[in-house]
């Protein structure tokens, strides 16, 4: 009983924070634009400064596990090649390949799985090594699906490739990570004045990314294909836990590695 009411208090304020975007939403509080231009705000500056915050604070070379960023890239590669073969074998609708792919493989590692994390360990944990395993190879392979899948009949050129590079080493919250691993390495003093900035920042977040997502939520939508919503859902919240976590387990992973790994496998595709 204690681990369920550990559980239920680990996430159900995340869905609560989701719904109050939701229902002031419908009220007409905020907007489609004010959740574009939040969820903007999240990606590029708070998220980013969140991480580094974490990074730069801790011991990152003791932190830094590379079986754990090699599992990390191995398992998605693997989920993204099994779902990929799946779907042209069972698949009869080529439209809704390129979004099925996207949805069954692809994890919202950041805004979602930060939230988790903190509200278990106040602190973004092995997240940001989860995400240098995981989110680098979601774009390269985003971009390969929706390419191939395109209405019409869709085509991979290198212009494609080059530009979805150049957006992987821009993409800020990779640079946030990298930044907070450079500083945390050069043993970089922190300046009260520029800690409260930059926590103040990253404190932001979590609630507004929320929300965010919360007011981007369109139910009619999402419920108008039920079939492979209801097969994407089990493959993320029970097919893939089933096959990688017990696997992560014999590899000796735990705490806060298992959390970056259960997000990674099954938390809602990025928006």
């Amino acid at each position: 009983m204690d681990s369920f009411l550990y559980s239920i208090n680990a996430t159900v304020p995340i869905f609560l924070v989701m719904i109050v975007g939701w229902v002031i939403k419908q009220l007409g509080v905020i907007d489609d634009h004010f959740a574009n231009v939040a969820n903007k705000y999240v990606f590029k500056v708070a998220l980013p400064v969140l991480l580094f915050r974490d990074l730069a604070a801790a011991d990152f070379k003791s932190q830094f596990d590379v079986k754990f960023v090699l599992y990390c890239m191995i398992v998605t590669t693997i989920m993204f090649s099994g779902i990929w073969i799946c779907t042209e074998i069972f698949m009869k609708d080529d439209t809704q390949k390129g979004a099925f792919v996207q949805a069954s493989f692809r994890s919202s590692a950041a805004i979602l799985g930060m939230a988790f994390i903190q509200n278990m360990y106040q602190s973004t944990g092995m997240a940001p090594l989860m995400i240098i395993g995981s989110v680098p190879l979601y774009n390269v392979m985003a971009v390969i699906t929706l390419s191939l899948f395109a209405p019409g009949g869709g085509k991979l050129d290198t212009t494609k490739l080059i530009r979805t590079l150049k957006g992987i080493a821009t993409n800020p919250i990779i640079l946030g990570i990298l930044t907070g691993m450079v500083w945390s390495l050069l043993h970089l003093p922190m300046p009260t004045i520029l800690n409260t900035a930059v926590d103040n920042l990253g404190k932001t977040a979590t609630p507004l990314g929320l929300m965010a997502m919360g007011g981007a939520l369109k139910f009619g939508k999402a419920f108008a294909r039920p079939k492979p919503l209801i097969a994407c859902s089990f493959l993320k919240l029970v097919g893939y836990e089933a096959v990688f976590l017990p696997l992560a387990v014999l590899l000796g992973f735990s705490h806060d590695m298992l959390v970056a790994i259960i997000i990674m496998l099954g938390s809602a595709t990025t928006v």
